[in-house]
């Protein structure tokens, strides 16, 4: 049987994404697996099982071995990993959960993800997104469910300095948020001299 080859939605904009400046780079994060986990209140024996303290405080994420686990409501968390395939995410997380009560789902192909560097990138997220990305408020382990233009997005703050932003947009609207962002960022680009 011939296996399918993944084509990530975001492939054709590299291209345009590399002739940003570095105030504002963005690079198309590949394909990792994604779980969704539904647990009441998190006892002290769901972290040992699952290798993480899952965030309890709200709009916050952890590393999470390779990944990260993202903290998505009182009962709902987002755990990734950028070594396990989906179904061994998925297998390990439900075996850790399942006896406590919870649940796990496979949602690697719901979202996809994006990095955003550069000086100039909380003006370019401030375009389209109404809440305070200041790094006092907005530092490293935070993230925020919230809308990016007219695209619901994941935001998580991967550093203290506000310089570097991770982004994880539903997979079908992928290709309306590179052209909001590549539009959003066009000031801060150079035009060519000639």
């Amino acid at each position: 049987m011939a296996e399918l080859l993944r084509t990530h939605p975001l492939e054709g904009w590299s291209a345009a994404f590399e002739r940003l400046p570095d105030t504002v780079r963005i690079t198309v994060e590949p394909y990792v697996a994604m779980v969704d986990v539904r647990l009441g209140p998190v006892p002290a024996e769901a972290s040992t099982a699952l290798g993480v303290d899952l965030p309890t405080a709200p709009n916050t994420w952890v590393p999470a071995g390779t990944g990260r686990a993202v903290w998505l409501g009182p009962d709902e968390w987002l755990v990734s990993s950028t070594t396990e395939t989906p179904e061994e995410l998925e297998a390990r997380v439900r075996a850790a959960v399942l006896p406590l009560g919870g649940s796990a789902a496979d949602v690697s192909a719901q979202r996809i993800g994006l990095r955003l560097t550069g000086a100039r990138v909380r003006d370019v997220l401030a375009k389209g997104c109404s809440i305070d990305l200041h790094p006092r408020v907005f530092g490293r382990g935070r993230s925020a469910q919230t809308a990016l233009g007219q695209a619901g997005v994941v935001l998580l703050a991967l550093s203290d300095a506000g310089d570097n932003h991770g982004v994880l947009v539903r997979s079908s609207f992928a290709g309306y948020l590179a052209e909001w962002l590549l539009d959003a960022a066009l000031e801060f680009t150079p035009t060519p001299t000639r």
